[in-house]
C-alpha cells in the first residue's frame, strides 16, 4: 500500500495545494426526542454518516469538510439494504493523497459503522487524473486489509482520524 497511490511517507514538506480554498462547515445537528428515544428504530441516514466523516486532511490542518473534499450530498446511504457510498472529490485533479484520504474515509467507516454494511468509497467521477486506479484499490478488500497491516500507514491514517482541538 505504500505504493498504494503513491503516498509519499518520507515526510516531504512541499505542499501540492498550497493555498486551498475554505468552506464553512455545517452546523451541529439538532437532535429531536425521538432520535435520544432508545425505543424508536433510528434508520442511519446521510447526515448521520457525513458527522462521521469528520476527518483530517493529511496535508492541511482542516478538515475534509472544510476542504470540501466530502459533502453530505455525495453521500448515499440504505439503511434497509445496509449500504453506505460516499464519493470524494481532491482538491486538485493530481491529488497524490487521494488514495490515502479514501482509505480513511474507509477506515472511519468500517470502525463507526455496524459490520452489516457494505461501504463504498470512491472519488467523484471526473474530478481524478487516476481515478480508475484510486478506486480500484479502494474497493479491493484484500489490498485495504494488507494496507492496514503497514504500522507507517496505519500510523498516518490514525492522524487523520484523530480529532484536533479547534
Amino acid at each position: 500500500w505504500v505504493t498504494f497511490g503513491g503516498v509519499n511517507m518520507s515526510g516531504g514538506t512541499r505542499l501540492e495545494n498550497a493555498n486551498p480554498v475554505i468552506f464553512q462547515r455545517s452546523g451541529e445537528r439538532l437532535l429531536t426526542a425521538t432520535d435520544e428515544d432508545e425505543d424508536v428504530h433510528d434508520p442511519i441516514d446521510d447526515r448521520e454518516i457525513f458527522d462521521i466523516l469528520s476527518i483530517n486532511d493529511p496535508e492541511h490542518p482542516l478538515s475534509l469538510e472544510e476542504l470540501n473534499v466530502v459533502e453530505q450530498v455525495r453521500v448515499k446511504v440504505s439503511d434497509a439494504e445496509s449500504t453506505v457510498g460516499i464519493e470524494f472529490t481532491p482538491t486538485i485533479p493530481h491529488c497524490s493523497m487521494a488514495t490515502l484520504i479514501g482509505l480513511s474515509i474507509k477506515v472511519k467507516l468500517l470502525r463507526s459503522l455496524p459490520d452489516r454494511f457494505k461501504i463504498d468509497v470512491h472519488i467523484t467521477p471526473g474530478t481524478h487524473a487516476s481515478e480508475e486506479a484510486v478506486n480500484k484499490q479502494l474497493a479491493d478488500k484484500e489490498r485495504v486489509a494488507a494496507a492496514l497491516e503497514n504500522s507507517s500507514l496505519l500510523e498516518v491514517v490514525n492522524q487523520c482520524l484523530s480529532t484536533r482541538s479547534i
